[in-house]
């Protein structure tokens, strides 16, 4: 269940986005013919790639979501982080780059005044539709920052989930480099110097740049593998001694699969001294069990070596991570 609101979250999400940048490219590629601007022209790249992106995040979320298979027991999660790496990639290619190299084409060019009323109408037009789609990203890493207690920049840096960082990231941007256009514009027109126009374009692309290297990065974190944080652990932890047939836990890892999906590792001691081959079946039923929650895609069992000591939950558990509910909360 919360799994499919994650992804209902998420899609919304990313509609929302991909309807604002198409309506805003179109408006900024149309004053960029008019008016020549070198700063437009940026930001209709910018909207460009924004928009491409948001159909590589669309393929990222319908992928993500089919479930687990033979070939595939940890399920296609990680399939929304490869789709969430090109559009980095192409944010990057056809935004960040576009935009410097036109801005660095555009130094020095005696371009004459412009229709500079297209652009500030453009420009507040473009700064409305953003902001509705950065509003709703906002809501939801928001909301999901404040059920486990974290900062909401401090989840989009760290969440597994891959699109909402993208739409949130993507969406900032926009809003700090529509100011950029607007100040390369605004000062082109008070100097008469189509200078400060080139230097807002080559600022939207450094920005974006800087933007597409840190969700390139993100991205390959979680495909080589990115172990959950220490309250996801001790969720885990708790949730696996609450279960009646384990006595103690000796090693935990957990691994992010996917958005919000772990894979569940652990060594533990079963209660009693029951044969060998009641003991794998008891290990079957732990593991079956553990698997009913939303948020761990597999888990696999296996018997502490001797003398290994236990692993012990922290004594004043974090509030926010409710376990009574039974299930582990995941980022």
């Amino acid at each position: 269940m919360a799994s499919r609101k994650r992804s209902t979250d998420s899609l919304f999400t990313v509609l929302l986005a991909f309807g604002a940048n198409i309506v805003v490219a179109i408006a900024k590629s149309v004053a960029a013919l008019l008016t020549g601007s070198a700063s437009m022209v940026a930001e209709a790249a910018h909207s460009w790639a924004d928009t491409g992106n948001e159909v590589f995040l669309l393929q990222a979320e319908r992928r993500a979501a089919r479930p687990r298979d033979e070939l595939h027991p940890g399920g296609y999660g990680r399939e929304a982080y490869v789709w969430s790496l090109f559009a980095a990639v192409g944010l990057f290619t056809a935004g960040a780059v576009v935009s410097i190299l036109h801005g660095v084409s555009e130094l020095g060019s005696d371009a004459p005044d412009t229709d500079y009323l297209i652009n500030y109408v453009v420009l507040a037009v473009a700064f409305v539709f953003e902001s509705i789609s950065f509003l709703q990203s906002y809501r939801q890493a928001s909301a999901t920052a404040s059920r486990w207690g974290t900062g909401t920049l401090e989840h989009v840096i760290s969440t597994s989930n891959p699109t909402l960082r993208a739409v949130f990231a993507e969406d900032a941007a926009a809003l700090v480099g529509l100011v950029i256009a607007f100040l390369g514009v605004l000062l082109h027109e008070l100097t008469g110097d189509a200078v400060f126009d080139a230097i807002g374009s080559i600022l939207v692309g450094v920005l974006l740049a800087v933007v597409a290297v840190v969700l390139i990065d993100r991205n390959r974190r979680f495909l080589l593998g990115e172990p959950a944080p220490d309250r996801v652990n001790q969720a885990a932890l708790a949730l696996l001694l609450r279960h009646p047939e384990v006595e103690r836990v000796t090693y935990l890892h957990l691994e992010y699969v996917g958005p919000e999906r772990v894979f569940l590792v652990a060594a533990v001691d079963l209660r009693g001294n029951d044969r060998e081959s009641d003991v794998a079946e008891d290990l079957y039923a732990v593991e079956q069990e553990l698997e009913r929650d939303d948020h761990i895609a597999e888990a696999v069992l296996t018997l502490s070596r001797a003398g290994a000591p236990a692993l012990l939950p922290r004594p004043d558990p974090d509030p926010d991570l409710d376990l009574d509910s039974g299930h582990i909360p995941t980022g």
